[in-house]
C-alpha cells in the first residue's frame, strides 16, 4: 500500500481501501453509532493501515465546532499584547484548544473585517483593546458567537469584558507627582480610538482634586512618537511629563538626553505598562505595572466560561465612552478589572 500511495492520504483513499463511501468514513471518524459495526471496523482498519490523519478542523466543523479560539490585537510588537496572547494561549491549550491570532496594525477601519474572518473559523473570539466604532462592536456582538472584549467597555452594550484599571493607575501617578510638589504636568496622549487612553484622560481630569493641572498633547504609542513629541512637550512648560506608555516614555527619554534636558533634575517623566526595558533605562522609569499575563489568563478563563454558557457576572457598563448609535440592548454582562501597581524609580523627583 505504501508503494501505491504517495503524498498525503485522503479520506477518499480510506473509503476505497475499506470499500465504503466517504460519508460512511466521515461518520466513523465522528463516532456516529449508526454505522454497521463490521463496516466501522473495516474503516478503522483502513485508517490504521494507510496512516490517515483526519483534519482536526474538518472534524470540528462536522461536530459544530472547530476547537479554535480567535484573538485580534492592535499590535503584536507591543509587549502588552504579545504577553497577553502568550498567557491566553498557554491557558486554553490545557483544554486542547488552538488559537488563531490576527494583528490589525493599529488600523480601526479593518478591525471588524478581521474579526469577521476569525469568526468563520473560531468558536469564540477575544478582541484586545479594539479601536473600532461602537456600531461595529454592536454588530459583532449581535452575531451571537461567544465574544469577549479586553480593555474596552461601552455603556449600553452588553459586552463581556476583562480589563486593567487604567483609571486607577493614572490616579496613582498623579498622586505621586502631586506629593512630590508638581502642579503642572503634560500628558502625551495615546491612540485616539483607544479606550485605555480615554480612561487615562478621565483620571487626569479627576487629578485636579490633587491640585494638578494637565496639558494634553497628541502623541501615539511608539518610541518614535515619544521621540518626535519631545520639543512640543517641553514647550508646554510642565514640570513633569506623563507618557501614554513606556515606549513613548523611552522615546522621550532618548530625545531629552540629546537636547541636554536632565531627567528628573530638569523634568520628571513617567510611563505606563512596566515593559522590561523600563527598569534598565537611564534613569530607571517610574511606571505603572500592568498584569499582562494575568490579563491573558483571566481572558482565557472568561471566554471558556462564556462558551460553556456561564455568563454570571457584574454589569459591564461603566463610565468612559460616550453612548449613542445603534447596538445591542442594555443587558447584564460579566466584567472583570485587574488591579495595577505604581513602581516609583529614578525618573521622578520634586520639581526643580
Amino acid at each position: 500500500m505504501a508503494g501505491r500511495r504517495r503524498g498525503r492520504v485522503t479520506i477518499g483513499d480510506v473509503a476505497r481501501e475499506a470499500d465504503a463511501s466517504v460519508t460512511t468514513v466521515s461518520r466513523v471518524l465522528n463516532d456516529v453509532t449508526t454505522v454497521d459495526p463490521a463496516l466501522a471496523h473495516r474503516v478503522r482498519r483502513a485508517i490504521a493501515d494507510l496512516g490517515y490523519r483526519p483534519s482536526a478542523t474538518a472534524q470540528g466543523l462536522a461536530r459544530g465546532h472547530s476547537g479554535t479560539l480567535g484573538v485580534l490585537v492592535p499590535d503584536l510588537a507591543n509587549p502588552h499584547f504579545s504577553d497577553l496572547v502568550k498567557a491566553f494561549t498557554a491557558t486554553v491549550r490545557a483544554s486542547g484548544a488552538r488559537v488563531l491570532v490576527m494583528d490589525s496594525d493599529e488600523a480601526p477601519a479593518v478591525e471588524r473585517d478581521l474579526a469577521e474572518d476569525l469568526l468563520r473559523y473560531a468558536d469564540g473570539l477575544l478582541l484586545c483593546a479594539p479601536r473600532m466604532p461602537r456600531t461595529d462592536l454592536a454588530a459583532l456582538a449581535g452575531r451571537g458567537a461567544p465574544l469577549l472584549v479586553a480593555n474596552r467597555r461601552v455603556p449600553g452594550l452588553a459586552l463581556h469584558t476583562v480589563g486593567v484599571d487604567f483609571h486607577q493607575g493614572v490616579l496613582a501617578v498623579c498622586g505621586h507627582l502631586a506629593q512630590l510638589g508638581h502642579r503642572r504636568v503634560v500628558y502625551l496622549a495615546g491612540p485616539e480610538g483607544s479606550w485605555a487612553n480615554r480612561e487615562r484622560l478621565r483620571a487626569l481630569a479627576g487629578a485636579e482634586a490633587f491640585g494638578l493641572r494637565a496639558t494634553v498633547l497628541a502623541c501615539g504609542s511608539t518610541t518614535d512618537d515619544g521621540y518626535a513629541v519631545a520639543e512640543r512637550a517641553l514647550a508646554a512648560e510642565g514640570t513633569a511629563l506623563v507618557a501614554y506608555n513606556d515606549f513613548v516614555a523611552l522615546g522621550l527619554l532618548s530625545r531629552l538626553a540629546e537636547l541636554g534636558v536632565r531627567v528628573p533634575d530638569d523634568i520628571s517623566l513617567t510611563g505606563f505598562d512596566e515593559i522590561d526595558l523600563a527598569r534598565f533605562s537611564s534613569p530607571p522609569l517610574t511606571t505603572v505595572a500592568v498584569p499582562r499575563s494575568g490579563l491573558g489568563r483571566a481572558a482565557a478563563l472568561a471566554l471558556v466560561r462564556l462558551m460553556s454558557g456561564d455568563t454570571d457576572g457584574d454589569d459591564g457598563d461603566v463610565d468612559g465612552e460616550a453612548g449613542g448609535g445603534t447596538g445591542c440592548d442594555q443587558g447584564e454582562a460579566a466584567s472583570e478589572a485587574l488591579p495595577v501597581e505604581l513602581h516609583v524609580r529614578g525618573s521622578t523627583s520634586a520639581p526643580s
